[in-house]
């Protein structure tokens, strides 16, 4: 049995369609699914069940001899959640809780930290697990920094020899676009929000840059296909004495028009950008640049290259943004 955390989300139901794809066995969803579309990301799926998070520790011990895998991927992920208390519930104490009974209980353990725990970027982008270049790192917002107080408190238990589950990864993702993130609203991918424009032809909305290294929609993100992502927990299965904390990105920043004019360009159109000022509230916060140092991933053994940016952005759009069935 595998269990997925946040498996009706957005990362986690494209990894428990890997996992269904490869013929694991049972697979289990724990997530709150609510009142919106959020169900038809599974709704494709064979599942043994689906759990609500509020039973989720209850529900593993029930089923302790059969978990072979827990791949935790349920958290609060919004950077503009102010509630410190309820990030730091759900993102922290419960990811611990987790750890911890997966140690007990000699379960692998596969957790998504985030890029978000690199702050502004001024202390560079390396997946560096020792507990000194961790310390120097200061996350912008409560999601970051809840994600990075798990990293540190791992590194803490690793390098004080104590027990760990028998294989542990945690993976900072970077900007990961694809389908079933249509339920995360304006935290969706700029992908997904500039192609309604696209497709009526209409002009699409870009921030200005207030750097003056960059110029306006020049500001660079590492954007990595969710494909990939799920690729990297199946490899993560299939290879069990790999553990460790890994950068998930594509390794290459590209700019916001290249990003957006991929968009349209796969709709066989030409792009049409416009651009309107930073809000001031996050001006002061806004990272211009952000790129993967894949080369922690790379020396654990995974040698699949990564999708191309105009590729995913091929894929997303042809089959799925722009089809009447737009779920993996």
């Amino acid at each position: 049995m595998y269990v997925v955390t946040g498996g009706a989300g957005f990362i986690g139901s494209n990894i428990v369609a890997a996992l269904e794809r490869k013929g694991v066995g049972d697979i289990v969803v724990i997530d709150r699914l609510r009142h919106g579309d959020k169900w038809r990301n599974v709704s494709k799926r064979c599942l043994a069940d689906i759990v609500h998070p509020d039973r989720t520790l209850e529900f593993l011990e029930s089923q302790a001899s059969k978990v072979e895998a827990v791949i935790h991927m349920g958290a609060i992920s919004s950077t503009t959640e102010t509630d410190a208390d309820k990030i730091l519930a759900n993102n922290f104490s419960l990811t611990l809780a987790l750890w911890k009974w997966c140690t007990a209980r000699g379960v692998r353990f596969i957790y998504a930290s985030s890029a978000a725990t690199y702050g502004d970027g001024t202390k560079g982008f390396v997946d560096d697990f020792g507990e000194e270049p961790l310390s120097r790192l200061r996350p912008m917002n409560p999601y970051g920094w809840s994600k990075h107080l798990f990293d540190r408190r791992v590194a803490a238990k690793v390098a004080a020899g104590v027990a760990t589950p028998p294989q542990w990864a945690g993976l900072k993702f970077f900007n990961v676009y694809g389908p079933n993130e249509y339920h995360k609203g304006a935290q969706q991918s700029v992908i997904a929000q500039v192609y309604p424009r696209a497709a009526a032809d209409a002009h699409c909305l870009l921030f200005k840059s207030h750097n003056p290294d960059y110029a306006d929609g020049g500001q660079m993100r590492d954007f990595v296909w969710v494909g990939d992502c799920a690729d990297v927990v199946m490899w993560l299965l299939d290879h069990p004495k790999v553990s460790g904390l890994f950068n998930l990105g594509t390794g290459q920043a590209r700019s916001f028009v290249d990003l957006a004019s991929g968009v349209y360009r796969a709709l066989g159109k030409t792009p049409k950008i416009k651009f309107l000022d930073t809000p001031v509230e996050i001006r002061d916060r806004y990272q211009y640049f952000t790129q993967a140092d894949m080369r922690s991933l790379r020396a654990a053994g995974y040698d699949r290259p990564f999708t191309s940016l105009e590729s995913g952005i091929q894929q997303y759009v042809v089959n799925y943004l722009h089809t009447d069935d737009p779920y993996v």
